[in-house]
């Protein structure tokens, strides 16, 4: 049985993938708006990992007799000054995913709770990985800044992302 206070915590995570979701659709729609169809089908794929995930979180609630809520999800930012700060927004809110991912983790240690601590540790390998692979693409957004061909060469690139759960 979990704890109210894991059922509310990870209630609160699943509207959190939910709102990345959402996010990563927005990036992909600004992203197609400028053109820029590799990022904006990086940031598609992005989209659909992150309702895995939100199912993830959910279909585990489910099978520790919990009551997954779904709440009601802020709308995110639509647009973005340059395709660059985009992805640095990206690289934020993966920290700050992160972060709540620990948040979790953490609290499944002072619940006792070893089953949700073991589920929650994909998560945060999944995070390390996040967060390494979107600041790979912000450090070479970065070094092509004064090359324009670049942010060409890296759209091409993110071209061939492809979605697997």
């Amino acid at each position: 049985m979990i704890t109210e206070t894991m059922q509310n915590a990870i209630n609160q995570q699943i509207a959190r993938e939910l709102y990345s979701s959402n996010l990563y659709l927005a990036m992909a729609a600004y992203y197609s708006n400028i053109n820029l169809n590799g990022f904006a089908n990086w940031m598609r794929v992005q989209a659909q990992e992150e309702m895995v995930h939100a199912l993830k979180f959910f279909d585990y609630m489910i099978s520790r007799g919990a009551k997954p809520l779904i709440t009601q999800i802020n709308a995110p930012k639509t647009e973005w000054s340059s395709p660059f700060e985009a992805f640095q927004d990206s690289l934020e809110h993966e920290k700050l995913i992160t972060a709540h991912i620990n948040d979790l983790v953490n609290l499944s240690i002072k619940e006792n709770d070893h089953a949700s601590n073991i589920f929650l540790q994909y998560f945060v390998t999944e995070q390390v990985e996040e967060e390494s692979t979107v600041l790979d693409i912000v450090t070479r957004m970065k070094m092509m800044e004064n090359f324009p061909g670049g942010l060409y060469l890296i759209d091409n690139e993110l071209k061939q992302r492809k979605f697997g759960a």
